[in-house]
């Protein structure tokens, strides 16, 4: 008896439910992009090294292109498409902008995505690599450039856009801007 090499799955993918047919081995960076047109989310290396395919599963971050999609049914999916709330932009994506936090553009949905989970992270008090105390009680360290550009060192920018990026990602953090996002 043959096993099926397919599966029939429903994604939850920025609040919308999207039921299709897919082979085991689809990653859910192509079940968005091939599948669903959801082409926001970028494929740069293909081998989980570039993050220009980190999207959020669950709020956190991961890099769609190792991640395979029927592993994904069932938890909650935001690519960069589904950030902004109708026409007003996510704070992070509107920091981007507004700092130039993109050359190319390529790796701008992953760096994005990553920067909102980046923001959790550290408001929920995990602690990075930079971090100097790592207790508990010390509670979130300051947002410093290290402590971003540590946090935000799974995504590659080919352009080395990094500044503008550290720039971006502490505006949002910080909250500055908002009325820009209004």
């Amino acid at each position: 008896m043959a096993l099926s090499t397919t599966s029939t799955i429903t994604l939850h993918i920025n609040g919308e439910k999207h039921t299709l047919s897919v082979d085991h081995r689809t990653t859910l960076l192509d079940a968005l992009r091939e599948r669903l047109g959801l082409t926001g989310t970028k494929k740069g290396c293909d081998q989980g090294q570039c993050g220009a395919c980190t999207l959020l599963v669950d709020g956190r971050r991961t890099v769609s292109c190792l991640q395979f999609a029927v592993a994904a049914e069932g938890r909650e999916i935001t690519t960069v498409e589904g950030l902004a709330d109708g026409d007003r932009l996510h704070p992070v994506q509107q920091a981007f902008l507004d700092l130039d936090g993109y050359q190319c553009g390529y790796c701008t949905p992953g760096q994005i995505c990553s920067a909102v989970a980046v923001i959790e992270e550290h408001a929920a008090g995990w602690p990075s690599a930079a971090t100097d105390d790592v207790r508990p009680e010390a509670g979130p360290p300051p947002l410093t450039e290290a402590e971003i550009r540590e946090r935000m060192s799974g995504n590659l920018c080919r352009c080395g856009a990094y500044v503008a990026i550290v720039d971006a990602v502490a505006r949002a953090a910080a909250g500055e801007g908002a009325e820009a996002t209004a």
